[in-house]
């Protein structure tokens, strides 16, 4: 509160008031900087006397000295930071060749293989062998427990035959037989189960006798000191096992069997059986003798033409040619039924199984066995022209004798190869038309791919147009709707034009387009090699 001032009377001027000089105090109050997390000690708030502030005038008054404290020690509880591991090159690699998929093991589980695996490398670690150990040649973590758990099979097994408390008293408890174990009591069963061979003659019979009773030359071996025994059961069970593992190479080998003086001789009076393919040596039990075989032929002939059932027939004929083979049969009868198998394959359009009759045939004719050896060897040229296999066919074309060559088959399938050659599509179908044999069925497969290569001559040399009928006599269709659906299936109907009662191809338009060109090309590419001699 300001001090009050003595009245004056007013004489027209006001008395002016003392000079009051204002000296302000700091904004702050200084403190010690920290040292540490600790809790702070109090700092005791600035004392001030009456004299250090008075009427007027202010004083700044003096910092007042802050005791200073040792820093806090670090919690007992806190523990050093853990040294980083630089693990070496050899380890990494080490872990990943254990989980590398041809070293994994089913009988071990992964985390088996882990824990092994920590358990390893820290071991090393702790041990300071780290970078002396070569771990390119260290086993790996499942082996190491496949071998501790044989280990710990061996030490059972000699726990159980050198326990004297396991005698043969509990060898007289009854067995029932008829008991069926459950989930539940498997392990409890497995617990109070008794060894075979200490089971009472009772209950196993006559047979136990001969078992646990042991044999006159075999008495001093029982007799000898138990760790005698002991040792030899030892080997034999390192033994067995090196054998599991594959380390274990017996020198003694076992005579092989003699080979037969003859073929296998069948046995076997089914005259329907099934195809399998073999995977072991066959069986006489199995094997249909030649007589046998006849009549199965005559059955298949019926069933052919009665029931056309493909798959079955190819499964029946391919039986009896394993076999003929097996037995090694080679006659007029073999040559009979491949040739038949070769004939129905051709009609079903299976190229696979025809080539395996071809090729057996071949060597069949080259014994001078009796067949039809000029009608298979026109099915070959043909199929090679089916196939565009030039050097295949100019082969098949050295062999052929003079006599051959005038052969009917034979020259029509010549002709065929000419008339392709010379680009005369006339000729050729004249050919299709009047095929020999079953020759129609291989030019059934390379007549459309000709037919699309004289779509582009004709474009090309008739102009504008021809008579739908034209097309249909020259590239033997067999008949205008035939043709007229090859035409549409392949290049659509806007060529095709119905004017004056008779259809028309326009040769201009297509040519104008090249509709038939890439056609062409796309047919020549695709050719079928399947089961190729």
């Amino acid at each position: 509160m300001m001090p009050a001032w003595p009245s004056v009377p007013n004489q027209g001027t006001q008395p002016s008031p003392p000079a009051f000089t204002y000296h302000p105090g700091p904004a702050y109050t200084p403190v010690q900087v920290r040292q540490s997390f600790a809790a702070p000690y109090p700092t005791p708030p600035p004392s001030y006397s009456v004299s250090q502030v008075a009427y007027g005038h202010s004083q700044i008054p003096a910092p007042v000295p802050q005791p200073t404290y040792p820093p806090a020690a670090a919690p007992a509880s806190e523990e050093p930071a853990k040294k980083k591991i630089d693990w070496p090159e050899s380890v990494r690699f080490y872990v990943q060749r254990s989980f590398l998929p041809e070293n994994l093991d089913q009988s071990v589980s992964r985390q088996d293989m882990e824990a092994k695996l920590k358990e390893i490398i820290s071991h090393a670690n702790e041990t300071g062998i780290m970078h002396t150990i070569n771990w390119d040649t260290m086993a790996l973590p499942q082996q190491i427990i496949k071998h501790e758990r044989t280990q710990a099979l061996i030490s059972q097994v000699q726990a159980l035959t050198t326990d004297p408390t396991r005698g043969t008293a509990a060898a007289t408890v009854p067995v029932n037989p008829s008991r069926k174990r459950k989930s539940g009591n498997m392990s409890e069963d497995m617990d109070n189960a008794l060894p075979p061979w200490k089971i009472s003659a009772e209950s196993r019979g006559l047979l136990q006798d001969r078992i646990t009773q042991p044999s006159p030359d075999k008495r001093q071996t029982m007799d000898e000191p138990l760790s005698k025994k002991d040792s030899k059961f030892q080997k034999q069970l390192e033994k067995r096992q090196k054998r599991f593992d594959g380390g274990y190479k017996s020198a003694y080998r076992s005579p092989s069997p003699p080979p037969s003086d003859g073929p296998v001789v069948g046995t076997c009076t089914t005259l329907e059986k099934r195809y399998l393919r073999l995977t072991a040596p066959p069986v006489a039990s199995v094997v249909r003798p030649e007589h046998i075989l006849k009549q199965t032929l005559q059955l298949l002939k019926k069933k052919w033409k009665q029931e056309q059932n493909y798959s079955y027939i190819c499964d029946q004929f391919k039986s009896m040619r394993q076999d003929l083979t097996v037995q090694r049969i080679k006659n007029e009868f073999t040559v009979e039924v491949y040739e038949i198998h070769a004939r129905i394959a051709l009609e079903k359009g299976d190229l696979g199984e025809y080539n395996q009759c071809q090729t057996q045939l071949k060597a069949l004719y080259q014994l001078g066995l009796k067949g039809s050896p000029v009608e298979f060897k026109a099915y070959r040229i043909l199929y090679f022209i089916h196939t565009a296999n030039r050097t295949a066919l100019n082969d098949v074309l050295a062999d052929l004798t003079t006599a051959e060559k005038k052969e009917r088959p034979i020259k029509h399938a010549l002709d065929v190869r000419s008339a392709l050659a010379l680009g005369n599509y006339h000729r050729f179908f004249q050919l299709y038309l009047d095929t020999p044999n079953m020759g129609g069925y291989l030019m059934d497969m390379f007549v459309d791919r000709e037919r699309l290569a004289a779509f582009c001559n004709i474009c090309k040399a008739y102009k504008p147009d021809v008579r739908l009928r034209f097309v249909t006599e020259e590239l033997g269709f067999e008949g205008d709707q035939h043709a007229a659906q090859f035409i549409v299936d392949n290049v659509g109907q806007g060529v095709l034009e119905e004017r004056n009662s008779d259809i028309m191809f326009l040769t201009a338009q297509a040519d104008k387009s090249q509709l038939f060109e890439p056609l062409r090309a796309a047919a020549f590419r695709r050719i079928d090699i399947k089961g190729q001699i």
